[in-house]
């Protein structure tokens, strides 16, 4: 099993590296390539759903991206502690009629000696916009440094 560096324990500025990869993995919308950070055998709770394993994440992320469309997310990181980090997050998709939506929630990560991910717990809200309201406007993909932090949005 190879590395994900960052490694725990984290620092400061360790555990905010972790939150940006996570961040710019998860805006790639792209389900293998998210999925690598998670170990073989990881366990989430996701809203009220369980996904128990690197092969279900794949799954329920090519799920989630068919319904949540032109994905932009923030992620900042709330606290951390040895082995595990807390974030705070948003982000904004639209369904296939093109109805808006930002997702708040928070999540707690706890992470294994190799840095992959071993437990995800996540509460996650959704709250309708219009399109007038939407904040995040970079072009699909990594969120450019140039675009403020999550709490410079107020939300």
């Amino acid at each position: 099993m190879s590395n994900k560096p960052p490694l725990p324990p984290f620092t400061r500025e360790s555990a905010i590296e972790k939150v940006r990869l996570a961040e710019d993995a998860w805006n790639s919308r792209d389900p293998l390539r998210v999925a690598q950070v998670y170990s073989p055998d990881t366990h989430w709770r996701n809203r009220a759903e369980y996904v128990d394993g690197r092969d279900a994440v794949v799954a329920f992320l090519q799920r989630k991206w068919a319904k949540e469309l032109d994905y932009r997310l923030i992620k900042e990181l709330w606290l951390f502690d040895g082995a595990r980090i807390a974030v705070r997050f948003a982000y904004e998709w639209h369904d296939d009629s093109g109805n808006w939506y930002r997702s708040y929630g928070n999540e707690n990560w706890q992470f294994n000696e190799q840095g992959l991910m071993v437990q995800r717990y996540a509460c996650i809200n959704d709250c309708p916009i219009k399109d007038t309201e939407r904040q995040f406007h970079w072009p699909l993909g990594r969120r450019p440094d140039n675009v403020p932090a999550l709490s410079d949005f107020g939300f």
